[in-house]
């Protein structure tokens, strides 16, 4: 094991938005569980154009054993947990995904993504400590997760539901008086990113003002 989960740990408690998220699993869960490839696929995954947008794939859900055992229970698996030696390849023949473990992410009780770990044709299989951090991880990734996409307190309007937890960081910092530059710094997305955002929100909320759309979302006189 050549990072402590701590550090991962640390990192996921760090993170400010689903970006920051992101990046501080794959910038390390790779070199920790010895894989050759990786992914962490998020629903309702809010990133704009000017991200790369990832969506869980039906292979990682529905299309495989492994996928099923982790959609239906909500907990991690990995081909040898489910399957007899040999039967993976029957679904899967790539020699970089040889050995394949899948975690859950849960948020209100649904499954919102999966951390997704492959290792090539030549490489041990997982085994049962692998498991145990997988399932570590995932516990700390749903948890911060969840906190990221609770609707920020300002906002007390049944109008909130519109909006996707993206917009709601968006509408959450104009309410602070951010700029649209300064909003695209924090969220790291482009001032661009940040304007087509608001005209989005401003159609759904039926508003054309920042400040209109923050009075609807605070119920101001509601």
């Amino acid at each position: 094991m050549v990072r402590s989960l701590h550090s991962l740990f640390d990192a996921i408690a760090n993170a400010r938005n689903e970006q920051e998220l992101r990046l501080a699993v794959t910038n390390t869960v790779g070199e920790h569980f010895g894989v050759e490839r990786w992914g962490l696929y998020l629903s309702d995954d809010l990133s704009t154009v000017d991200v790369d947008v990832q969506t869980i794939p039906e292979v990682c859900l529905e299309g495989n054993p492994v996928g099923r055992y982790v959609t239906e229970r909500h907990a991690p698996a990995h081909e040898q947990l489910i399957l007899a030696p040999g039967d993976w390849q029957h679904f899967c023949s790539r020699q970089d995904h040889a050995h394949v473990m899948s975690g859950p992410i849960v948020c209100d009780g649904r499954l919102v993504g999966t951390l997704n770990l492959a290792r090539a044709d030549g490489s041990p299989a997982f085994d049962a400590n692998d498991l145990a951090d997988l399932s570590a991880l995932c516990l700390h990734l749903s948890a911060k997760l969840a906190t990221l996409r609770a609707k920020p307190k300002t906002f007390n309007s049944p109008l909130v539901s519109r909006l996707t937890p993206r917009e709601l960081e968006i509408a959450e910092l104009v309410a602070q008086g951010l700029t649209n530059g300064e909003i695209g710094e924090k969220l790291f997305i482009t001032q661009n990113s940040v304007k087509q955002a608001l005209k989005r929100m401003f159609r759904k909320l039926g508003v054309s003002a920042r400040a209109e759309m923050v009075a609807k979302l605070q119920d101001i006189g509601g």
